[in-house]
């Protein structure tokens, strides 16, 4: 299974960009985006390549899910180790 994050742009040089998710920023390609994007947008990041762009509410609404099965799996890894 794959899972394609949202990312907020945050720099861009020419097919380059760093995003940011959560604190952590990171290098990816534009090369497969068919739209231009601009600093603040979101995008679907897979395998290192931005694959689309996001409207800022979904993007948000999805890392926040993201967020509460992280703080689950985290909940229930720390109940099974005791």
């Amino acid at each position: 299974m794959c899972l394609a994050i949202p990312s907020k742009i945050v720099k861009i040089k020419d097919l380059n960009a760093t995003v940011d998710v959560y604190g952590a920023r990171r290098d990816i390609s534009l090369f497969l985006m068919p739209e231009d994007v601009s600093i603040g947008d979101f995008v679907l990041v897979h395998a290192g390549f931005a694959i689309q762009k996001v409207d800022k509410d979904a993007a948000q609404e999805s890392l926040e899910y993201i967020k509460q099965i992280l703080a689950e799996a985290e909940e229930e890894s720390v109940k099974n180790r005791r």
